[in-house]
């Protein structure tokens, strides 16, 4: 599966892959605050995009759901008011 990176200057970046149903999905994330936007296209108008912000424990409980979390403790040197204390996976 290929991802693709694209630069949104004065933004961030987006990083969009295509499903099997020719979708796109991606994440993009801001480069002022690090904040991540789950983003999809509705199907029908390529030029269409729909978001969901989501805050860095957000996304890490969204990576846990979708069961690709692996993790001991996220927050190991970091200083993030809104990550959780830790994230394991059994």
């Amino acid at each position: 599966m290929d991802i693709e990176h694209t630069p949104l200057p004065g933004i961030g970046s987006r990083h969009c892959f295509s499903t099997a149903e020719g979708r796109r999905v991606g994440v993009v994330t801001r480069h002022a605050d690090g904040r991540r936007y789950l983003v999809h296209d509705d199907g029908r108008d390529p030029d269409s995009t729909c978001s969901v912000a989501l805050t860095r424990a957000e996304a890490i409980v969204l990576a846990g759901l979708l069961g690709i979390v692996d993790l001991v403790d996220v927050t190991e040197g970091r200083n993030d008011r809104d990550a959780p204390p830790s994230c394991t996976h059994v």
